[in-house]
């Protein structure tokens, strides 16, 4: 009987710590996103394919002030780049978008994420396959998952013929990814992926979306 009550306690302790961790969490990321907006910036979150490419796209649109790649989706703590491109952490490649609400809303953000994409293919973007790489629109609020519901809703009827498989999910936690991910097209022109896909991927989008993209500054 006691050792039957060890372990029983041993179990209980074991969920509790958890519980404990995914609190702190969640909490990490309410304090980082309350920090954000007491500077007047706010951060969406969005996954569609190789972070690469995402990050030069959102960091071309006018009121984004930045955008950061990193991990977002799944159940690993701390994930690598070589974790998780095995495929077994449920992470995808994500990018954290901060941007100043009075000049870009969350509602284009959210049309910036499906204009630049296709988010009927469930396991990546080519030439990018597996689950890493998958189509995941998060929000923070219920406002946020209300606009995501309405666009998906509209475009199955108006463009997708209901074939959107995009995972909408509640952002939990968002890991930076290494340092050596960040800007990585703007700081390596000459890579082979960023000539083939990168830069090709973004001038779509450049072309589909004129009147969103920041404007050149002379000189």
């Amino acid at each position: 009987m006691k050792i039957v009550k060890l372990v029983t306690i041993l179990v209980v302790l074991f969920l509790m710590a958890i519980l404990w961790s995914f609190s702190l969490g969640n909490e990490d990321q309410q304090n980082s996103d309350i920090k954000q907006e007491q500077r007047g910036t706010r951060v969406a979150y969005f996954a569609s394919g190789c972070f690469w490419c995402v990050e030069a796209i959102f960091e071309s649109v006018n009121g984004v002030e930045e955008v950061i790649s990193g991990y977002a989706g799944g159940h690993t703590e701390n994930p690598t780049y070589k974790v998780v491109g095995r495929g077994r952490t449920g992470h995808a490649e994500t990018v954290a978008v901060y941007y100043k609400p009075e000049i870009v809303s969350f509602q284009t953000l959210v049309t910036v994420f499906f204009g630049s994409h296709d988010p009927t293919t469930k396991n990546g973007q080519h030439p990018d396959y597996g689950s890493q790489y998958r189509s995941i629109a998060f929000h923070k609020t219920k406002e946020e998952k209300q606009i995501i519901d309405k666009t998906i809703k509209r475009l199955n009827k108006d463009v997708y013929d209901g074939k959107i498989v995009t995972e909408v999910k509640k952002i939990k936690k968002f890991y930076p990814a290494e340092e050596y991910h960040q800007n990585f097209k703007r700081l390596n022109p000459e890579h082979p992926y960023v000539k083939k896909v990168s830069v090709p991927r973004l001038n779509r989008f450049k072309h589909k979306f004129p009147e969103l993209l920041k404007k050149r500054k002379d000189g």
